[in-house]
């Protein structure tokens, strides 16, 4: 086909093509004919041909444009005016439709094709006509019960619940934006009501869905100020709630997330830039308002974060990052500073200012170059140079906390900033401050700069003396510990540097204050360690290091689990896993395998009660986890890949591994799934890998690669309930994955009729899952529908089941696959029709409107549609 040259030979391979029904073939024949024709006659003619096989491929609005190139070179073009007639009505436009259909009806009037399109047309029209003014009536009753105080709360609850329904439609979201429903909706915001607010909101998030033109009136109309303001209150369902809606519009205006919707057109926003920078800009302004709460500056922090660094690097364009350096970063910066225990303090979460990091690490990391870099890095030097006072310790101490803000984002960044003049001097001279504050914000900065072994010297020569008086007074739990993990840190990695770098009096020093008294300098990890994983010769170690008192006791009582609970949340709340977490980023020989296998032992304990994990992650622990589960001994690659798993399973991997870390975590999930690890450590790096799933193509592209499939289909043949359960719903989100749809297309294999016969499971989380992978499947893969009805003759009873569960859930589920094989093929649908399928689906579409089970009736009454469209079954009056 690519060489001929003649377009008179090409639209004939094309007519064969289309006649063989390879109307992908065809189309492409008909494409290169146009782009050789200069004839208009014949460019019509080609127009009109590709126009039918966009019709046949179901892209109507492809079918519509090459038919309107057709008719503008013939007007009476009679195949033209009838192929753009029936795209148009697929999309959704009748009028438009119907107006082409006359056209054809009085070119030749007693085409009785012609004559019945029109009455069906007329139909329809009439039809949506009445269905519009059903609609407007019933929207203006939802706002007069929600806006009447008096009116019943029962009523007001479901008339909340049917506008959210109705927002989530197309038709509906258009007829409440005609009807003057935003400023209705606007007035449920004023009210104050929480649960009126939440309904407004979410009705508006709906509105916004995929609908660029809409989402643009919408922003303009409540605005920006007026938006962030709602996401700044001291309420989580509603700050959350304004969150997701500023996150619709911002995937709109970006052209994200929109689903393809037939009858719904493309909207021409002329500059969607200035309204994105606005958001941008408000957002920034959020960060250092006092007016904000807690949780409103963790979503403005969690709106940055997803929207303003680049998706993908291949992409040059990174403007927003640059833009929010320019104008926002010092703001940043302002949050990575705050001191929680000062009264000035911002309203702060316990993940504020890790979040604030992560952004600090992920806007360092999209920049392009190294101007740019040097750019950043200028801006912090000069904005931390103007907060340190010698004559004001409380504008120095934000200073110093910023460092070690950014020290936790991109590390190489803040060991420059540890370089500027007079910034190690001062964290070492807070250490003798008086101030309780002073010194916490000191040490926790130290821990951070002790990672180098330049900054490691400075401190063995100019803090020791500090940090042993720091360590012997003061009765801060949190203090004190972090005194001793600086000591260690430093010293240690002190000591792995060659000996002429040794000063001699430096070295003694450092040996009579671990014999004075730094147990966790030398035998320390004792004390973090839960006391039941400790072995006989740790026990004797303990003696041997001076530690006899501690070790002497009678471990019995504290090897029991209250005991170890206690312990563990001491150390929480005293701030280990950041000492931990410096302790691994350490760029030095100190951590040996047998060290490494003792940290991930830790953190394992530590990540034991799943509420601890979230202050595990906000403290550093899911990066440091990371290198641990890659490198050192078996047993502590597989200590720390547990604790990962524990992590994975309940976190947003957005925050607890930023960035492309997130993509070093799946090897380590995936290597628990070994039949020789045990039940639970199958059981919660499934949990991990099923959220790891569900977020992005990537991810699940990864898991994949990681050859992770064969494992976890064994587990969906396991006898115990929990790993069936979890491998399944693991499957459930792979499978929109296309690579793992072809391995269910591919023939010799028995993945489908796996899934099939779980969904007739007795267990309902099992059924569920598995419900949710067929349907799914069978949505991307037309084959998939017949076979199968092939794979077991049990196809009809389990999804009979399905259709009829008592779980609302699984039943959508069944009927969405009932509508896939219907729609996959004519004598599919057949099959359903001429079974008790049909009446099931009878009883349910006759069902009255209900706002909490609305979208299983309308399936249900999808597949009657269908299956009058084939001509299977009449319509009733």
């Amino acid at each position: 086909m690519a060489e001929m040259e003649d377009p008179i030979q090409l639209k004939e391979e094309g007519n064969k093509y289309f006649q063989a029904s390879d109307y992908e073939k065809a189309a492409q024949s008909y494409t290169q004919a146009i782009k050789l024709s200069k004839d208009k006659a014949l460019q019509a003619v080609l127009y009109r041909n590709r126009a039918a096989c966009f019709l046949k491929k179901e892209e109507y609005a492809k079918a519509a444009s090459d038919a309107s190139r057709a008719i503008d070179i013939n007007s009476s073009d009679i195949k033209a005016l009838y192929r753009r007639s029936q795209a148009l009505e697929k999309l959704g436009k009748l009028d438009q439709a119907f107006k082409d259909a006359q056209k054809c009806a009085t070119i030749e009037p007693r085409n009785k094709n012609f004559q019945e399109t029109l009455r069906r047309l007329g139909a329809d029209i009439q039809e949506k006509l009445r269905i519009q003014f059903s609609t407007d009536l019933r929207v203006q009753k939802m706002f007069e019960i929600l806006l009447d105080e008096n009116s019943e709360k029962e009523k007001r609850e479901k008339a909340a619940n049917n506008l959210i329904v109705l927002g989530r439609e197309e038709a509906g979201a258009e007829r409440i934006f005609q009807n003057n429903g935003v400023s209705l909706l606007l007035q449920l915001i004023e009210t104050k009501n929480a649960e009126l607010i939440l309904a407004a909101v979410r009705t508006l998030s709906g509105m916004c869905t995929g609908h660029k033109a809409r989402a643009t009136a919408i922003l303009h109309y409540l605005g920006i100020d007026n938006i962030c303001m709602w996401m700044s209150v001291d309420n989580e369902e509603i700050s959350l709630a304004v969150c997701n809606l500023l996150q619709t519009i911002t995937d709109c205006l970006l052209g994200q997330g929109k689903e393809e919707q037939h009858g719904k057109e493309e909207a021409l926003v002329l500059d969607t830039k200035k309204d994105l920078r606005m958001i941008t800009t408000r957002l920034l302004d959020m960060l250092v308002s006092k007016k904000v709460s807690g949780q409103g500056r963790d979503r403005a922090l969690n709106l940055l974060n997803k929207n303003i660094p680049r998706k993908d690097l291949k992409d040059h364009d990174n403007s927003r990052t640059i833009f929010v350096i320019d104008n926002g970063l010092k703001k940043i910066l302002k949050v990575v500073g705050q001191i929680p225990e000062m009264p000035d303090c911002l309203p702060l979460t316990e993940n504020t200012q890790l979040t604030a990091s992560i952004l600090l690490n992920k806007l360092y990391d999209d920049l392009r170059c190294d101007p740019e870099r040097d750019n950043y890095r200028v801006i912090c030097e000069e904005y931390i140079k103007s907060k340190i006072d010698p004559q004001n310790m409380d504008k120095t101490l934000h200073a110093i906390q910023m460092v070690s803000g950014v020290l936790q984002g991109p590390f190489d960044l803040g060991n420059k900033l540890l370089g500027m003049k007079g910034v190690m001097e001062m964290m070492v001279a807070l250490c003798g401050s008086e101030r309780e504050i002073d010194q916490l914000v000191a040490v926790e900065a130290l821990i951070h700069a002790s990672t180098k072994l330049s900054r490691a010297t400075f401190i063995i020569s100019n803090g020791v003396t500090l940090l042993k008086e720091i360590y012997k007074k003061t009765k801060n739990e949190k203090i004190k510990i972090r005194a001793l993990v600086v000591r260690m840190s430093a010293s240690c990695l002190f000591s792995t540097c060659p000996a002429p770098h040794r000063a001699h009096g430096l070295e003694r020093g450092r040996r009579s204050w671990e014999c004075a008294g730094s147990p966790l300098a030398a035998g320390g990890w004792l004390l973090v360690l839960p006391l039941q994983d400790r072995g006989r010769e740790q026990t004797r170690k303990a003696q041997d290091y001076g530690l006899r008192q501690f070790a002497e006791g009678s471990t019995e009582k504290l090897d029991k689990k209250d005991f170890v609970v206690k312990r563990v949340k001491r150390l929480l709340k005293a701030g280990v896993v950041s000492a931990l977490a410096c302790m691994v980023k350490a760029d030095s020989a100190i951590l040996t395998d047998q060290s490494k296998e003792l940290i991930a032992r830790v953190f394992l304990a530590l990540c034991e009660d799943p509420k601890d994990r979230g202050t595990i992650v906000a403290q550093g622990g899911g990066k440091a986890l990371i290198p641990l589960a890659l490198e050192g001994t078996d047993v502590g690659k597989i200590k720390a890949s547990h604790a990962l798993a524990k992590i994975a399973a309940i976190s947003n991997p957005d925050i607890a591994f930023p960035g492309e870390r997130v993509y070093e975590v799946v090897r380590p999930l995936v290597s628990l799934l070994n039949t020789e690890r045990d039940g639970l450590q199958n059981y919660e790096a499934l949990l991990g890998l099923t959220n790891f799933s569900g977020r992005s193509d990537k991810l699940r592209m990864k898991i994949v690669k990681e050859k992770a499939l064969p494992d976890i289909e064994n587990y969906m043949f396991e006898n115990h309930d929990q790993l069936r359960q979890a491998a399944t719903e693991c499957m459930c989100n792979l499978v929109v994955n296309k690579e793992v749809q072809e391995r269910f297309v591919a023939d010799g294999n028995d993945r489908l009729k796996l899934v099939v016969l779980l969904c007739g499971e007795d267990d309902e989380k099992v059924q569920r899952a598995a419900a949710g992978a067929l349907a799914m499947l069978t949505a991307a893969q037309k084959k998939l529908c017949s076979k199968m009805t092939e794979v077991t003759t049990q196809w009809l009873e389990i999804l009979q089941r399905l259709c009829l569960h008592d779980n609302m859930e699984v039943q959508h589920r069944g009927l969405v696959i009932t509508f896939n094989l219907i729609s996959a093929d004519k004598e599919l649908a057949k099959k359903v029709v001429e079974t008790e399928l049909l009446e099931i689906l009878t009883f349910i579409g006759k069902q009255e409107d209900d706002p909490k089970k609305q979208h299983i009736i309308n399936v249900a009454r999808d597949c009657l549609t269908k299956c009058m469209d084939y001509g299977l079954i009449k319509p009733l009056s």
